[in-house]
């Protein structure tokens, strides 16, 4: 039984996935603009961020949603198929769930933030307004 469910959702996946990737391209809206400079100081805030992520999971795609709303430039690093990236989530976060992003703080330290709302609010606070 335990197979038959397994072979299940492998095959909803296998289905769903082409819907997942597509509603990501037609469903973003249009990026924030900003201006020259200030596009410059978000570039370089964004080297201190990776976002670790598996290309078709739903919540990575809502973080990625908001990453191209915000007109944001960060490493994104696939934890699924990428034995580095996976082995660096689960000794630096803890764990191997994703989405999470990588914050190097201007002290230093790492954090590594888990949840895409958490992750959204976070990047809509630290980059939503312009101006």
């Amino acid at each position: 039984m335990r197979v038959v469910i397994r072979y299940f959702f492998r095959t909803l996946r296998l289905i769903l996935t082409p819907f997942v990737l597509l509603s990501e391209k037609l469903g973003g809206g249009k990026p924030l603009e900003r201006s020259g400079e200030e596009q410059q100081k978000v570039n370089s805030a964004c080297e201190n961020l990776a976002l670790y992520q598996f290309k078709t999971c739903p919540f990575c795609v809502k973080v990625r949603k908001q990453i191209a709303r915000l007109n944001l430039n960060i490493e994104k690093r696939d934890a699924q198929h990428n034995a580095t990236h996976r082995a660096e989530l689960e000794q630096g976060g803890g764990n191997v769930k994703v989405p999470c992003l990588w914050i190097k703080n201007e002290d230093g330290s790492v954090q590594w933030m888990y949840e895409s709302s958490h992750i959204n609010a976070w990047l809509d606070q630290r980059f939503g307004k312009v101006g």
